[in-house]
């Protein structure tokens, strides 16, 4: 008897409908083909001991397992479960005529209890664009699963459960999630408010300017001057995810293995800080069999650096396509992969190894022309894709006694979210820019143009302060979202003025 379920192979982000085809027929042997992987071939074992832990037999036959499309590499242990349902009803220990209704994923244990899966969201909004009528899925999936609506997801916890759902003897109900109330839920909670931070006011700025208009920032100061206390409370400032972007940024997550039973729903822009010692293929994603990586598991939110100089120089080298076209693109032989990467770049590091050249009360110990060296690790071509350069000063002692209440983060993300809405309106025309730091050339010079006496300070600074060409485009990105967080039709004076303050990396003379 010839039996098809179905199950779903993710690629990237998006999932792709497997067809599960179960022959029974005269003979002995077990044949499992369709291009599976060393985990999907050991499925045999598995399910044989879970039929006999479940007082079913396993067929002393020639059974024949195609999974279709057989170009499409089939991996890990989540297809056990469409495997199992489809030989059982091949071999007639069980009568269903549902099963084509159904998407199922799950991996067996021995005792028949069934184990989580990755990437269960994709292969949701697959299984509803197919027109199952529901999915079958892990309990620890199914509330992540559910958030696709027009999709009836059950969660199950045994094989027990899904033979006797399938055959009638047992009612499932269908996970039910609120997902704009679970949206809403923790949107706007946090650990972290930048009125815990004393002082530094132009830091502060300076990091409410890089949110408002998406834009990468280093900042350079001595050890404890609160570089990385600041970088973990941006996220708090920027403005908060919008369903779609919670829905693509769960998904990524989703097929990376980082959801827990608990979440269905990303509600938070992500916050990821790789320690320096990361590898290439953790940092972009890659790997044998391909996994988002740290610049993927951050789209719509921040990824921090710290330490940037500590940094393997071909790991940093790795992100400068991502960090221009926000997706990174991982070949192989046989296929290619494409993950969104539209992420904010946060970078600290100490301006030289001992961390205090520029300081003001201690004296830096390093020998001449080691600042030069130690600032050269990081490459001309990823410093031009970094908008903001900030020195961080040591706070007083001062100020950190001071009890007076800071501005909290609510505040400043109003203002964030104001500049945002005017640059949605400016680029409503321009489907794949979203913000200030995303603007080309073309749209430089249509919304960019300082005026004349804006013209005059940004000349004097090329000039006097020895910039570089490369920050010319920079300055007038970070102009414009300056006069939006104004409410600035125009890019004035003081508006450039304060964006050639953001460039202390390129000032010749600056480390020497």
């Amino acid at each position: 008897m010839l039996v098809k379920t179905f199950g779903a192979a993710v690629t990237g982000i998006d999932a792709i409908t497997i067809t599960i085809e179960v022959n029974v027929t005269r003979g002995i042997r077990f044949f499992l083909v369709g291009l599976p992987d060393n985990a999907v071939k050991e499925s045999q074992q598995r399910i044989e001991s879970v039929f006999k832990e479940m007082g079913h037999k396993w067929p002393g036959k020639r059974i024949v397992v195609n999974m279709a499309p057989a170009d499409t590499r089939k991996e890990g242990s989540a297809y056990d479960l469409p495997i199992a349902i489809g030989v059982l009803t091949a071999d007639e220990q069980i009568n269903s005529s549902s099963i084509s209704d159904f998407m199922m994923m799950g991996e067996l244990s021995l005792d028949g209890s069934i184990h989580p899966i990755k990437g269960a969201l994709p292969i949701a909004l697959k299984a509803r664009s197919d027109g199952f009528k529901g999915f079958i899925v892990p309990k620890q999936n199914a509330r992540e699963a559910a958030v696709v609506k027009g999709l009836d997801v059950y969660g199950v916890e045994s094989f027990k459960e899904v033979v006797d759902f399938l055959t009638g003897r047992r009612d499932l109900k269908p996970e039910v999630v609120d997902t704009k109330a679970e949206f809403l839920k923790e949107q706007s909670r946090s650990e972290f408010d930048f009125s815990d931070v004393k002082g530094q006011e132009s830091v502060k700025r300076a990091l409410e300017v890089s949110a408002a208009g998406g834009h990468n920032l280093i900042m350079i100061g001595s050890p404890g001057s609160g570089k990385s206390m600041l970088a973990k409370r941006l996220p708090t400032i920027l403005p908060p995810l919008t369903l779609d972007e919670a829905l693509e940024t769960t998904k990524i997550h989703s097929v990376a293995g980082k959801l827990n039973g608990n979440i269905s729903l990303l509600t938070r822009r992500p916050f990821r800080s790789p320690h320096h010692s990361v590898s290439d293929v953790a940092l972009v994603g890659g790997g044998s069999y391909p996994q988002p990586g740290e610049i993927s598991l951050s789209h719509n939110g921040v990824l921090f650096l710290d330490e940037l100089p500590e940094f393997k120089r071909t790991v940093l080298e790795v992100m400068r396509q991502p960090l221009e076209d926000r997706t990174i693109s991982i070949s192989r032989a046989r296929f290619t992969i494409d993950y969104p990467a539209s992420f904010m770049m946060v970078a600290s590091m100490n301006p030289c190894p001992c961390g205090f050249y520029n300081h003001p009360e201690k004296q830096c110990v390093c020998s001449p022309g080691v600042v030069q060296k130690y600032l050269s690790r990081i490459s001309g071509p990823l410093l031009d894709r970094i908008d903001l350069h900030i020195e961080v000063v040591p706070v007083p002692f001062e100020k950190l006694a001071e009890q007076k209440a800071t501005e909290n983060s609510a505040a400043v993300r109003e203002r964030v979210i104001r500049a945002r809405e005017v640059q949605s309106q400016r680029f409503k025309e321009n489907s794949d820019i979203h913000c200030n730091a995303q603007m080309n050339s073309r749209l430089l010079s249509k919304f960019a143009t300082p005026d004349e006496s804006g013209q005059a300070i940004l000349k004097n600074a090329m000039e006097k302060l020895d910039l570089s060409a490369r920050a010319y485009d920079r300055i007038l990105k970070v102009s414009r979202t300056i006069a939006d967080l104004e409410g600035s039709e125009g890019i004035e004076a003081h508006h450039v003025a304060e964006a050639v303050q953001y460039r202390s990396l390129d000032r010749s003379g600056w480390a020497g």
